[in-house]
């Protein structure tokens, strides 16, 4: 009986509370790539991607048919380009981006990550180029996301990759114009980045992991709001309960997906994200987790308080749950792809200002967050090494997905469809960070980070 209980519950979470394993994403490294001939290399990549990823989406349909779990995206990360294109005399990566979309069509993933380049500390001659690269290949690819990393705990924080980053995504911005600038969309700028996210659009395989990985990232807030329903009233010790239970679950149907596909797919499991994921779709929302708590829309006063302790939960519930656990893991609070999220910015109850309040604990930071398209690079700068800040003085990562939505203003709406959703363009703080970003060089990393 307990058995038969325990299988109608999951059928329930997967029926009527949008369960699903959000990623299933195969990390590949193409560090043996490298060539001093960009054309040789990119052939190396492109055959290597391939050939470890070309049973990548139908293991995954076939574990979602066997266990009735849906698997909603299946990606790749691959090593940060900058490193691997940085042995060749290239003096653009836009055709590494182009390369990296034909195989990630080849193999029928949704999106593979890894244009990317890390730069806490300083600048190698490829790391100048992939940035400088980054608004065209977006432009001209549709499956490929990039990601920087800028600072980190240990190092600091480098702001002239701050400020060159404002410049980028204004870049890319204008270059994806007819389509909301959804080219920033695919670009997200970090601070103590993770080698293992799963997650697009901030994916890329660290050098210190195995050949090839599989990391599975779970969802499920609707579970989450489901099993609070039941415990309206109670005190926040049951609600913290019932979090965690609920997170134990999830995890345990990530970790279930995760071993299965790497055993098939022959490489190594890496780790699950327990990550909370929401949806535009309604009942898939963390910002209706809040409501449930107690709150009358995300934004108002207790928001952080509540993101705290949802964060803390499904980490303690879901790292019993997995055998290794890794990536982001906590919950996610973009604005675009959370439909409850969305509502409260309507409504004037969600500010920028808060939303970067809730970064300071929840996992990662200001995401999918439509901006006025006329927002200066420097203004925008500005909020990237804010979030810099939180994370490096927080131990913690965080990120910036903002999109300058060329031709648009506050009050009006960007449309991204899919799981990017739509985003209401939120104010921006009208006065300049100018001359604070023109200041350059490095913030050093704060005083508890000398530990060894």
């Amino acid at each position: 009986m307990n058995q038969y209980k325990k299988i109608m519950e999951t059928i329930q979470m997967i029926d009527r509370e949008k369960l699903d394993i959000r990623t299933i994403t195969m990390g590949i490294s193409l560090l043996d790539c490298c060539d001093g001939d960009g054309e040789k290399a990119r052939n190396k990549m492109y055959e290597k991607i391939v050939r470890k990823a070309e049973k990548l989406v139908a293991t995954g349909e076939d574990i979602a048919s066997k266990y009735g779990i849906p698997i909603i995206n299946k990606r790749i990360s691959v090593t940060p380009i900058a490193l691997v294109a940085g042995a060749s005399a290239d003096e653009s990566y836009v055709a590494y981006a182009e390369m990296m979309d034909r195989a990630a069509r080849e193999t029928g993933v949704n999106f593979i990550g890894g244009f990317s380049a890390l730069v806490q500390k300083g600048f190698t001659k490829g790391d100048k180029i992939l940035i400088d690269s980054i608004p065209e290949a977006l432009s001209v690819t549709e499956r490929v996301c990039s990601s920087l990393n800028v600072g980190d705990t240990r190092s600091g924080i480098n702001m002239d990759a701050v400020k060159l980053m404002g410049d980028v995504i204004k870049r890319t911005a204008y270059l994806t114009r007819e389509n909301d600038s959804i080219g920033c969309a695919k670009l997200v700028v970090f601070c103590n980045a993770v080698e293992d996210n799963p997650f697009m659009a901030g994916a890329f395989h660290g050098t210190g992991e195995a050949d090839s990985v599989i990391n599975v990232g779970v969802s499920g807030p609707g579970v989450v709001k489901s099993a609070l329903e039941k415990v309206r009233g109670e005190s926040f010790d049951q609600v913290a309960e019932t979090i965690k239970k609920t997170a134990f679950k999830i995890t345990r149907a990530g970790q279930l997906v995760a071993r299965e596909a790497a055993e098939t797919l022959g490489v190594p499991f890496g780790i699950v994200d327990l990550s909370l994921a929401p949806t535009p779709d309604v009942g898939d929302s963390v910002a209706r987790i809040f409501e449930e708590m107690g709150l009358g829309a995300a934004g108002t006063h207790g928001t952080t308080a509540a993101l705290a302790m949802l964060n803390d939960a499904v980490k303690k519930g879901g790292i019993m749950a997995a055998e290794h656990v890794g990536g982001l893991s906590g919950a996610f609070i973009p604005v675009s792809e959370d439909e409850g999220m969305i509502e409260a910015v309507r409504s004037g109850a969600l500010s920028l200002d808060k939303l970067e309040a809730m970064t300071c604990v929840c996992s990662v930071g200001l995401d999918m967050i439509a901006i006025p398209g006329e927002t200066p690079a420097a203004s925008i700068s500005g909020m990237i090494a804010d979030e810099a800040a939180i994370g490096m003085i927080n131990n913690k990562t965080t990120a910036v997905r903002v999109i300058p939505v060329h031709g648009k203003g506050f009050g009006e709406e960007a449309v991204f469809g899919g799981l990017l959703g739509t985003a209401p363009i939120m104010k921006v703080n009208p006065f300049s960070s100018e001359l604070f970003i023109a200041r350059g060089g490095r913030i050093p990393a704060p005083v508890h980070s000398f530990k060894n």
